[in-house]
């Protein structure tokens, strides 16, 4: 052959084995990212990623969340329980009045009304009831009995009232029925009940005093200045205050029905009486005292369980007791019986001011709240029982004890339960008094 011909055919060949040992190379490293990317590494607790159980169209599948409390973190040891599953910011809650079912109000849209037979349990049987498109639930309340509840929404048109009812299943639906848990309707709703502006708070209570019927009121609390009173069942617009304080801060009622006392934006707490006629229904709401003596800004107030006495805490950095039971027909002014410094301070020692108050059942403990600071204190005493300096990962947004001791593994405990922007309600034990 052609000398001149062997040297281009050479020149072909060793490119060619060089290509080939240069195409090799390049496939087995993209070969290796591939299958580093398809088969991580799998992390030490693979239970952290996998898919919830439920799904969002079940009404009553259990809502398992045994992986919800992280193993990595020391808990709180009156930490009993963690709901997931809400998808955004916890705004409210309640329990029923015999404390089987809590119903939370989620900014996904989302009403969930859980179950619980046990406090401890891996998981819970749980309702979910969606809003009417447009609307965002700011709080809830239960009515007459653990199937109805009352919602408030907030939309662009301002804040409506929803009253959710059990729907009786039909004779040939009931053995179907039987595996679910019956499906809550609208019975009732109001539209623009504050203008437009939001609610603060809703809470109920059963109207237990003098001559009321023992129905169930529900006050409202915008965040203008007016407070209005509605009936739980049917609900009509049963009266309407206002405290004429630039803003409201937050209205509660007495357990029994009789009073409704309301933070703004002053050191003042204003009191209202609801009147009954010999009926039972509502007469009118009347205002009947106000409680001075704090020197600035109310925060937080709650009712003690036999509805005369009131507990305040301020931005002055104490706390009161009141006593509500007094002659007022007669012109006798509410005494304070207690006066304690808010045992809560930051880094550098300032008093730091509640968010929240909620007394227990049984009027012993005060459960109370800064940011994501969650402080349980005795009554008697205004001394700190237990603290949980970090008990969400993020600002508690509302707090609720159980109205009686709930079974919690073999036994049955007092439970508070408090909501988060975090997206999580937790469910705490009662601290000892000793």
């Amino acid at each position: 052959m052609d000398s001149a011909l062997l040297i281009p055919i050479a020149s072909v060949i060793l490119g060619a084995i060089i290509a080939a040992v240069f195409f090799r190379s390049y496939f087995c490293k993209r070969r290796s990212e591939v299958q580093t990317i398809s088969h991580p590494e799998l992390p030490s607790d693979p239970k952290k990623h996998q898919k919830p159980s439920h799904t969002k169209k079940s009404h009553s599948k259990p809502h398992s969340h045994s992986s919800d409390k992280d193993q990595n973190k020391k808990h709180h040891p009156l930490d009993l329980n963690t709901l997931k599953g809400h998808g955004d910011y916890v705004t409210g809650l309640c329990f029923s009045s015999d404390g089987s079912s809590l119903a939370t109000a989620c900014g996904d849209g989302v009403i969930r009304v859980f179950k619980l037979d046990d406090a401890s349990s891996k998981s819970f049987k749980f309702l979910r009831i969606n809003l009417p498109a447009g609307g965002h639930p700011t709080a809830v309340a239960f009515g007459d009995n653990a199937t109805s509840i009352i919602v408030s929404s907030q939309g662009l048109s301002g804040s409506s009232l929803y009253m959710y009812g059990e729907e009786k299943p039909k004779a040939s639906d009931e053995t179907k029925q039987q595996a679910k848990l019956p499906l809550p309707k609208i019975k009732w709703e109001n539209h623009k009940v504050h203008d437009k502006k939001s609610v603060l708070t809703l809470v109920g209570a059963t109207a237990s005093y003098g001559s009321a019927d023992g129905s169930t009121i529900v006050a409202s609390c915008s965040e203008g200045t007016d407070i209005r009173l509605w009936h739980a069942k049917t609900g009509k617009l049963l009266g309407d205050v206002d405290t004429n304080q630039l803003k409201n801060t937050m209205a509660t009622l007495s357990p029994n029905g009789r009073f409704i006392a309301a933070a703004a934006f002053t050191a003042d707490v204003k009191v209202w009486e609801v009147v009954y006629s010999k009926d039972g229904s509502v007469k009118e709401v009347l205002r009947v005292m106000q409680l001075k003596g704090h020197k600035s800004a109310v925060t937080w107030l709650c009712f003690t369980p036999n509805s005369e006495q009131i507990i305040t805490a301020s931005k002055d950095g104490s706390m009161r007791i009141w006593n509500i039971n007094v002659w007022y027909h007669l012109d006798e002014d509410p005494k304070t019986l207690k006066v304690f410094p808010i045992p809560l301070h930051d880094s550098n020692g300032a008093t730091l001011h509640y968010d929240r108050l909620n007394i227990s059942p049984d009027g012993k403990i005060l459960a109370t709240t800064h940011g994501s600071t969650l402080q349980w204190l005795c009554v008697e005493t205004g001394k700190v029982l237990d603290i949980a300096e970090r008990a969400h990962d993020g600002d508690i947004t509302w707090i609720s004890w159980a109205p009686k001791p709930i079974p919690s593994g073999d036994k049955n405990v007092l439970v508070l339960a408090t909501a988060s922007v975090d997206k999580k309600v937790k469910l705490w034990a009662a601290p000892s008094l000793s």
